[in-house]
């Protein structure tokens, strides 16, 4: 082959070549470089024009924000909130140190950014995209954009937005103007916006006062301000904070913004217990509180957004009833109680609400002596202990689950248990052998006896023979809350926490035959220009078996005719001949007194609670910390504050006025109504066992002699439960099962304030 030839073989190889490998030179690095390029320079123009086309607006945070109204039942004003707390002031009246805390916490950068965070924007972009959530690495001056121009929403176009203005604005606006925008919009909690308002709330200082350790609380407040409020963080929430509090400080060292040495002695500064903002003093502090922190669960709004106004919200209280609530608690505690001649009756805090058991609405509410006093509320507070008002939950699942004592007899009210003091429980795998009050031996009692004296070791007992666990879940059917508990026999005491509001949805529940009552403050809420919110459901179904509430009830009306609340709610003018059942209860230590009790259409829980007013070390050297739990023995000038005095005083003196038309219980009693106390000639069971039935079980017990006994229970028209003596100006009857032993002496009757014998103990009532 010539040379012609091999030339024209080699061009068609080549021509070969190109055709193979002309895709590959399609995509060479050197084109795709070209177009990542044209892609960037695209973004970079798009970019441009964004800049161009966004102009910085006027500041109209302020313009938008309106005030929150609340309303009483009957649509009259109750209170007017939600306009901004807020007072501006310049950087030069914040201290520099307080300034750069701010600083520190935020943005490290900010004196040398250009006011924007490109990586942490596109961080933010790409969540909102893909929905995970919302962005973070925000500067200082992104921030104040978004305080002051724009608003909270997670959207791409707002965060477009947000990264031009602040541009804009950190080019046209000077460092310092735009920290002072940043701590002058920013929210603290506790409805403070702005530096100089937090200053007061948490600090009672103005802002020029503050010092660095104050500075950086409120700069670490700004991350989480309702979960790092002190006075009201769990203990998670303050350990978060305080090592937020930390990091701020260390920022500052490095910056060399302060020395190593003195932060090293910088201590964290508690802040001050909350204020009330203007107008919300007194019982309406509380009842705004209550309601807003409904409509804030039930709508999942932050207190920024709340805050931001709009909303009217009708409370289901009475208007006339809240006033007759206070009146009580005035007239029967408050006026009684020498806060000035003797310090101990400054520890003396009141609670109480009332609640329909028919729709679950609070109709009045008593939470302390005034927000400006106390800025906790008494009637949803939950530490301290409900004592013998738990009693009736235990017989409510004994009789709901038709349990069985030991000696397989079943428990109605007419069963008998062995009432004798510190008498070890039988059954359980915990020892347990609870002492009555004032040791007090009652030998074989009935149910209802033992709940008419409040024994102690029947219904620890009973506890047992029930089982703890169906016990503890009772109550929490009934609307307690005993998550996490144990469920021992101890329980049986009431020695886990209540509020005033959770007893009274618990005994509205048994007022409303075994349907669930949960209480609600709210009626209505509705944020202008949106539709009502939907409210949980008050009333809900079936949690125990009507026979077993009705028969609680119908026992309990004994504790009232025949037991510890009898003198001070059947004395009361308009209460001698209505139905009512209920429950006291004193606590471990007299830290806590307590009446529950209900007609057929009012249910109402009142407590007190020792709350130390001062710090002080008692007699034995014990030592007690402001707000610790005190007792209340001697408040009043008398001795042991038992549930039958104030409590039930103010229960008897509210309802008397509040009930109206009281109705009649309509009471479905087949599982065991309310017994007589034997006869004073009955023989004493000649059982020695812990539990006998004195009749049936499964029948109710005949009712109390009387010239006019009352129908069968469950009539319609069935009249007052007469005294269980049969004759009310007889006293109550003597039960020779429960006549005192050798070494005890005769039975001594509830002296509401007046000491009891053999001093103080730690035992519920």
């Amino acid at each position: 082959m010539g040379r012609a030839d091999a030339r024209r073989a080699q061009r068609r190889g080549s021509r070969r070549a190109v055709k193979s490998g002309g895709i590959r030179r399609l995509f060479t690095w050197r084109k795709l470089l070209g177009a990542a390029l044209g892609i960037c320079l695209l973004g970079m123009g798009a970019f441009a024009v964004l800049y161009m086309v966004v102009q910085v607006p006027e500041g109209n945070a302020q313009a938008k924000l309106q005030s929150n109204v609340y309303k009483y039942s009957d649509g009259t004003l109750l209170a007017r909130t939600g306009q901004v707390n807020r007072e501006i002031v310049s950087l030069a009246e914040v201290p520099k140190g307080v300034q750069r805390t701010f600083v520190a916490a935020e943005n490290k950068s900010f004196y040398d950014d250009h006011g924007v965070d490109f990586k942490g924007t596109a961080r933010g972009l790409v969540n909102t995209v893909s929905g995970k959530g919302k962005q973070g690495g925000s500067t200082i001056t992104q921030q104040y954009v978004k305080n002051y121009y724009l608003d909270a929403d997670q959207t791409v176009t707002r965060k477009l937005k947000e990264l031009v203005i602040s541009l804009k604005v950190d080019q046209k606006r000077s460092k310092s103007e735009i920290l002072a925008g940043y701590i002058n919009t920013s929210y603290y909690g506790r409805g403070a916006y702005g530096i100089q308002a937090a200053a007061q709330a948490y600090y009672n200082k103005d802002a020029k006062d503050l010092d660095v350790a104050e500075g950086a609380y409120l700069a670490a407040l700004l991350q989480a301000p309702s979960q790092y409020d002190w006075a009201v963080a769990s203990d998670n929430g303050k350990a978060l904070v305080k090592e937020r509090w930390n990091y701020v400080l260390d920022n500052m060292v490095d910056e060399h913004w302060l020395d190593a040495g003195e932060r090293q002695g910088m201590k964290f500064k508690i802040p001050q217990t909350p204020k009330p903002a203007e107008g919300l003093s007194g019982q309406k502090g509380y009842i705004v509180a209550a309601a807003r922190a409904a409509v804030q669960k039930q709508e999942n709004v932050t207190d920024a957004q709340f805050d931001a106004g709009g909303w009217t919200i009708t409370v289901n209280i009475d208007r006339k009833k809240q006033q007759q609530l206070e009146k009580s608690v005035k007239a029967k505690l408050t006026d009684k109680l020498d806060t000035k001649g003797r310090k101990l009756d400054q520890d003396v805090q009141a609670g109480a609400v009332s609640v329909d058991p028919k729709t679950g609405g609070v109709l009045a509410m008593y939470g302390g002596r005034g927000l400006t006093e106390h800025y906790i509320s008494n009637a949803t507070r939950r530490d301290y202990q409900p004592a013998s008002t738990f009693k009736p939950v235990i017989l409510a699942a004994a009789l709901d689950q038709e349990s069985q004592t030991q000696d397989d007899q079943q428990i109605t009210a007419d069963t008998r248990y062995d009432g004798t003091s510190k008498r070890p429980v039988k059954g359980s795998d915990v020892a347990f052998a609870p002492e009555n009050e004032d040791d007090r031996d009652y030998g074989q009692v009935t149910v209802q006896t033992a709940m008419n004296k409040s024994i102690n070791s029947v219904f620890a007992q009973m506890g047992v023979d029930v089982g703890m666990d169906r016990v503890m879940q009772t109550a929490g059917e009934l609307g307690m809350d005993v998550k996490g508990l144990q469920a021992v026999p101890a329980q049986t005491l009431g020695s886990m926490g209540a509020s005033p509001m959770e007893m009274a949805g618990a005994y509205a529940t048994l007022d409303n035959h075994g349907k669930k009552v949960t209480p609600q403050i709210v009626k209505s809420a509705q944020k202008q220009g949106e539709p009502p919110i939907e409210l949980p459901d008050a009333i809900g179904g079936q949690v125990i078996k009507r026979q077993a509430a009705d028969s609680v009830t119908s026992v309990l009306t004994g504790v009232v005719d025949d037991g510890t609340a009898h003198e001070a709610v059947r004395n009361a003018e308009g209460l001698s001949d209505q139905q009512i059942a209920g429950k006291t209860g004193t606590s471990d230590d007299n830290k806590s007194a307590w009446f529950t009790g209900y007609t057929p259409r009012l249910v109402t829980s009142v407590g007190l609670f020792g709350e130390a007013a001062y710090a002080r070390t008692d007699d034995d050297g014990k030592k007690a910390g402001k707000g610790a739990q005190v007792p209340l023995k001697g408040a009043g000038g008398g001795g042991r504050v038992n549930g039958g005095g104030f409590p039930a005083d103010i229960w008897a003196s509210f309802t008397a006025k509040a009930m109206g038309d009281p109705g009649e219980f309509d009471l479905d009693t087949d599982m065991g109504a309310a017994v007589t106390p034997p006869s004073p000639t009955a023989p004493p069971s000649p059982s020695t066992s812990h539990s006998e039935e004195a009749s049936p079980s499964n029948e109710p017990s005949s009712p109390p002699a009387s010239s006019d006994p009352p129908k069968e229970s469950g009539s319609p028209s069935t009249p007052p439960p007469s005294s269980p003596s049969g004759d009310p100006t007889s006293g109550p009857p003597t039960d020779p099962s429960t006549e005192p032993g050798p070494s005890d002496s005769a039975e001594v009757p509830v002296d509401p304030g007046g000491d009891l014998p053999n001093g103080d103990n730690s035992l519920t009532r």
